[in-house]
């Protein structure tokens, strides 16, 4: 059975395994290398200690993906969105966890007051992500193309956007977690 819960300290060495699958084979990640222990353990603690949402889907209580939300950008006009960041253990895709905790994701968002979620999807061939975000309801804002060069050949960012609660109907209310800094 699928559940979703806050990611702790204690999922790190397994999370950082699902990712280091994905920097090393695939072309989402921009990253070459995998992170150190103690880098991935430093950006787990910036992103939740400015209070932003990091997931864990487990399946039988073993951690099948993690999803995340994080500042889009550092300038303060930006403290009102958030850029998504999904990656589900290989071979799991197609079983409803990315959807799950993108859906968790969203909400916890939105009740944090962010308006916007923005997806850098790495590798416009990345069919699987670029669905799951159109179901999600974000839409297609754009392609960088060839801003990557990775496993021997020129990767696109592809850029989609999903408006969060009241989105841009109106001027936001304060905050209640995240970047507040000018």
């Amino acid at each position: 059975m699928l559940s979703l819960r806050s990611a702790t300290i204690a999922d790190l060495a397994v999370i950082a395994n699902i990712y280091e699958y994905h920097v090393l084979h695939g072309s989402a990640s921009f990253e070459i290398s995998p992170p150190s222990e103690a880098e991935f353990r430093s950006r787990y603690e910036n992103i939740t200690a400015a209070g932003y949402p990091y997931l864990v889907a487990e399946i039988d209580g073993i951690v099948q993906g993690y999803a995340y939300a994080s500042a889009y950008r550092a300038r303060y006009a930006y403290r009102f969105a958030v850029e998504d960041s999904i990656y589900v253990r290989t071979g799991m895709a197609g079983k409803g966890i990315g959807r799950a905790l993108i859906n968790e994701l969203i909400a916890r968002c939105e009740r944090s007051g962010f308006r916007q979620m923005i997806a850098v999807i790495g590798d416009s061939a990345n069919a699987g992500s670029i669905s799951l975000h159109a179901r999600a309801g974000f839409r297609f804002a754009g392609v960088l193309p060839s801003v990557g060069y990775k496993h021997e050949r020129w990767v696109d960012s592809v850029l989609m956007v999903r408006g969060l609660g009241e989105a841009d109907r109106g001027p936001p209310a304060p905050l209640t977690v995240g970047a507040h800094h000018a």
